[in-house]
């Protein structure tokens, strides 16, 4: 799709207001228990949402396809937060959640590198449909691997309590 730098704008923030959509509408989500199937979910939405993005050569298609995907990578943002969060010992709580920031602040620049090499080497439709389609079989090895992620589900208590127990701390003996 040609559509000259305003249309590259339009490209590039067509994610972020789909997640700013999400974000405002996300009070669902308190009440939602299957949270490693939402996320699951999520994921394979950013994934088919890439995928028929790239191959549509009309313009405005692709920009509400890819709000879409920023749509659901809102979605699962918020709920990999929650997973986190909650089965995350607190004494490892500081330490795994920044890890995890580092991850999500660093991974979509490794996403950029590989679809701008994949895009000069081919075509920018080839990054397009190939990232939207390596997602969609991500997620799918994902679910294979790790079946108790698909599972998850807070409601029935299969979120792990996994919080260290509390323990008075001792006066120093003096």
């Amino acid at each position: 799709v040609h559509s000259g730098a305003s249309g590259l704008g339009l490209l590039s923030a067509a994610p972020a207001a789909g997640a700013l959509c999400t974000v405002m509408t996300t009070g669902w989500l308190r009440r939602a228990h299957r949270l490693g199937r939402i996320v699951m979910l999520a994921v394979a939405a950013w994934g088919a949402a890439i995928t028929v993005a790239g191959l549509l050569g009309v313009f405005w298609a692709p920009v509400l396809l890819l709000a879409v995907a920023g749509d659901a990578d809102a979605v699962s943002a918020i709920c990999r937060s929650e997973i986190v969060q909650s089965t995350t010992p607190d004494h490892l709580r500081g330490r795994v959640g920044s890890a995890s920031s580092m991850v999500v602040a660093g991974s979509p620049y490794i996403g950029d590198l590989e679809a701008g090499a994949v895009g000069a080497a081919f075509t920018p439709q080839v990054s397009f449909v190939g990232g939207g389609l390596l997602c969609l079989a991500g997620i799918g090895a994902v679910a294979l691997a790790f079946p108790e992620l698909w599972a998850l589900d807070s409601a029935h208590g299969a979120l792990p309590d996994v919080r260290a127990p509390s323990t008075p701390v001792a006066a120093p003996q003096g």
